[in-house]
């Protein structure tokens, strides 16, 4: 699973992977607050035999006020372990979310030096719409040894992106729902105001996708980020609302072999509650 063309695998594939002694699968769901739904239930519920539950609010830095900060290295490092994971292990994750999270644990996994790391490409959903078996409760596992060093370039600040403004040098892509980038809706967390950092791109999360969940591909990918108007030979920062589906638009660029690109962790959770950052609405220009 090094290569491009692997960072995705079928589910046709992993039915037949499961139970292989180098083969971690991992559930990544997570979902906005308000909507009810309980992550780590439903994986308890049911999902995919042998996956364990990768807690994204939990797996971050919860000294933070941040949401899904990115956690120390060290605590990412123990996370891991006590899931199960090694150096060296195949991991595949996958999500049941609409948010389509399971790329934000694909992307702290290779930020800290997993090097065979895979999406499902149709995630729980289409996993289930195939007949695929399921499984209950939580998955017994020894704990691994996993080694995490953090590759500080992954990640951009708010500083950073504040530098950003007005040069043209980059395109920020944002990921989240249009009436939110617009500013036409509240956001889901208290004491943001609405809008979008100036200059940004929107490109919804959920237009990646087909109808069964299976990520779009070749000219269909980047038909998305052209519908935004996004100059994919320039250098890229994701955004979103808390630093989640950011990791949605970098996969994508990810998949039509662009690499120079970095996720603001804080997003819109740090920029929209800070009065002194510059706010846009409407469109992007």
């Amino acid at each position: 699973m090094e290569t491009l063309l692997d960072s995705l695998v079928t589910t046709e594939w992993l039915e037949a992977e499961l139970g292989a002694p180098d083969l971690r699968v991992i559930d990544a769901s997570l979902f906005l607050p308000g909507t009810g739904r309980d992550a780590r239930a439903e994986y308890e519920s049911e999902h995919i035999p042998g996956a364990v539950f990768f807690d994204i609010g939990e797996i971050a830095d919860l000294d933070d006020p941040r949401p899904h900060m990115l956690p120390p290295e060290h605590k990412f490092a123990s996370r891991m372990q006590s899931l199960g994971l090694g150096d060296g292990n195949r991991v595949v994750v996958y999500d049941n979310s609409p948010l389509h999270t399971a790329a934000r644990a694909w992307w702290m996994l290779k930020i800290h030096g997993a090097h065979y790391v895979a999406l499902l490409d149709g995630g729980l959903r289409k996993w289930k719409a195939e007949g695929r078996p399921l499984a209950f409760g939580r998955e017994p596992h020894r704990h691994g040894h996993f080694t995490a060093w953090r590759d500080a370039a992954a990640s951009i600040a708010k500083a950073q992106v504040l530098a950003l403004l007005g040069t043209g040098s980059h395109e920020v892509v944002d990921a989240r729902a249009a009436a939110r980038f617009e500013g036409a809706e509240p956001e889901p967390r208290a004491g943001l105001e609405a809008g979008h950092i100036p200059g940004s791109r929107n490109a919804p999360q959920g237009g990646f996708f087909n109808p069964d969940d299976s990520w779009k591909r070749g000219e269909d990918l980047r038909a998305v980020f052209d519908g935004a108007g996004v100059d994919l030979a320039k250098p890229m920062v994701t955004t979103c609302g808390s630093g989640v589906t950011a990791c949605v638009a970098l996969f994508g660029a990810h998949l039509l072999g662009k690499e120079d690109v970095r996720v603001y962790d804080g997003s819109w959770s740090e920029w929209g509650a800070d009065p002194d950052t510059p706010k846009a609405r409407g469109t992007a220009a």
